[in-house]
């Protein structure tokens, strides 16, 4: 069933084809650089007590799907958002959406780099209704005072993430099954030129930007069809702190409980 999946999902995915939803502008080269693999990870993951097992089971057992679980930053999870944490099962918006709700204040809390985080609703609202569709999504956020900008991007049976450096001037998509997302890249960089130019009346000079797709020996890849969402999450994360992604397909179980912990306690670990 995994390689199904995993087939299904390469077959389907066609980043470039909604690229002309928006109105093209000149866009920054697409640039080729080199970038290290993924290096071999030496951390220790915090671990889980027996208190926080017995939590975690009870909340990806048997109950009203209906029940809320966590509630916060406007957000309420359920029982059956959070049983999409089970191994194997595909995460839904509600519990990626809290999850970057908690990296964004973690970030804030600990002194990590400034983070603003779209919902995964926003790239299907660009790309289908253009900027003016999103113009409100920023009120009371300035986009240009961030360090980072993340835009979890779903793709009918596949998650990726875009990662905007403000501070680099770089915009790259990052995916667990290794598809390019240049198309999506270029879109994200009109966005902003349409935010810059309306919001602070400054115009953006695209040739200063670097857009770039990981390649799959850089970063750590799925090996499974079911762990895209997880990759997603799990890359925000390290990325969010400024740390190399160490990460493998071996640590998805575990950070799947983590994360159930997490969002039932609206903390990290």
């Amino acid at each position: 069933l995994e390689a199904d999946l995993s087939k299904e999902v390469s077959v389907r995915l066609c980043l470039g084809s909604r690229s002309s939803a928006v109105a093209r502008r000149p866009t920054a080269v697409v640039k080729e650089q080199k970038c290290p693999g993924p290096e071999k990870s030496t951390e220790r993951l915090p671990e889980l007590t027996e208190d926080m097992e017995r939590e975690i089971t009870n909340a990806l057992g048997h109950g009203q799907e209906d029940e809320i679980l966590s509630s916060a930053f406007k957000l309420k999870v359920t029982r059956g958002d959070i049983q999409t944490l089970r191994n194997h099962h595909w995460l839904n918006d509600e519990v990626i959406n809290f999850y970057m709700n908690l990296l964004v204040e973690r970030n804030k809390q600990q002194g990590f780099p400034v983070l603003h985080a779209f919902s995964t609703f926003f790239y299907p609202k660009l790309i289908s209704g253009s900027y003016q569709a999103v113009k409100r999504w920023t009120k009371g956020v300035d986009l240009f005072k961030q360090d980072l900008i993340f835009v979890p991007i779903h793709l009918r049976v596949h998650w990726g993430l875009v990662v905007i450096d403000v501070r680099r001037k770089t915009i790259k998509y990052f995916d667990s099954m290794g598809q390019r997302g240049h198309s999506i890249c270029e879109i994200l960089l009109q966005y902003l030129q349409e935010e810059s130019k309306t919001k602070r009346n400054l115009d953006i000079d695209p040739s200063e930007w670097t857009l770039y797709s990981m390649k799959s020996h850089e970063i750590p890849q799925q090996l499974n069809g079911s762990d895209c969402g997880m990759f997603t999450c799990k890359y925000a994360d390290y990325i969010s702190r400024d740390k190399p992604i160490t990460f493998t397909q071996h640590h998805m179980p575990h950070f799947r409980k983590k994360m159930v912990w997490e969002i039932l306690h609206q903390q990290l670990l």
